[in-house]
């Protein structure tokens, strides 16, 4: 089985060093390990960071990026999807190998993730690692379990359906993404299962450097969900109702004192937009893009 890593980054070469170092880790090391970023600037340090890794660019936009990636390895078996902030535990690659050599109707397989700095202020790269080797003593080996979604930050992507159906991640989703993992895991879910592997540990440090603005992000929370579930492949409009709300409410109860490392008001700004935008009947993806 050929199981190439896929990182696409930008704005964030510093810490994408620290993750490919992390990779040498892996007792089951990646056959390939591809990064793709808008510009070389990007990937400053990254060659000297892990020896080998192919550095390629593509237009900036995190579907995009993936996408490129994808189509740099036409005989890998697996893409293994790590964000450029995710620590993976030593055995997470033999973990993912073991489980899909061994189920091949599993087609999205996301990990544990021990901590998520995306939730908060974000997570240094020594806390990251601290975290792991806490945790790296607990308990056996877990059975993996049924899920709705694969994590973007850590989901690995049989691609054998990929090619036979034709399935990529939406390009329609601009930046950031959002929402880009369940659109595509739910579209590979017609055709295999989708796990949540407890075996496979990792830590999403949640950097804040070089993500989308309050205002995109904002807006992009309402219109992926909407435009995914438009679709009619596997996203139920409840579900992405429920989604919108949940970050909507969130929004306007922090707003007034939000946290300073999130840009509440940007985001409530976006979020309004978007249903002034919905109502004229002009809402789109894209459009998160040129606020």
């Amino acid at each position: 089985m050929k199981i190439v890593v896929g990182i696409a980054t930008a704005g964030r070469a510093s810490v994408l060093a620290e993750i490919l170092r992390d990779l040498m880790r892996q007792t089951r090391q990646p056959d390939e390990v591809v990064v793709c970023a808008p510009s070389e600037e990007d990937m400053l340090g990254a060659a000297e960071a892990l020896p080998g890794v192919h550095l390629i660019t593509g237009p900036r936009g995190l579907t995009r990026q993936r996408n490129a990636i994808i189509a740099a390895v036409p005989d890998a078996d697996v893409v293994m999807f790590f964000d450029d902030d995710f620590l993976a535990d030593p055995h997470y690659l033999q973990a993912v190998e073991a489980h899909m050599a061994a189920n091949d109707r599993t087609v999205v397989v996301t990990g544990a993730v021990l901590a998520d700095g995306i939730k908060g202020p974000g997570l240094g790269v020594a806390e990251g690692r601290a975290i792991l080797a806490a945790r790296a003593q607990e308990g056996g080996p877990s059975a993996p379990e049924p899920v709705f979604t694969g994590y973007g930050c850590n989901m690995a992507l049989r691609l054998a359906p990929m090619r036979a159906f034709d399935l990529w991640f939406d390009e329609r989703l601009p930046l950031y993404g959002w929402q880009e993992d369940v659109d595509l895991s739910r579209r590979l879910a017609a055709h295999g299962d989708v796990r949540l592997l407890p075996d496979a540990r990792g830590v999403h440090l949640g950097v804040k450097r070089g993500r989308s603005s309050g205002i995109k992000l904002g807006y992009s929370q309402v219109a992926n969900p909407l435009y995914i579930a438009a679709k009619g492949e596997g996203y139920p409009r409840t579900r992405a109702w429920e989604h919108i709300m949940r970050n909507l409410l969130s929004n306007v109860a922090k707003a007034l004192r939000p946290e300073p490392y999130i840009d509440r008001r940007g985001r409530l700004a976006g979020n309004m937009l978007a249903f002034f935008d919905l109502v004229r009947g002009r809402m789109t993806p894209e459009r998160a893009a040129t606020l």
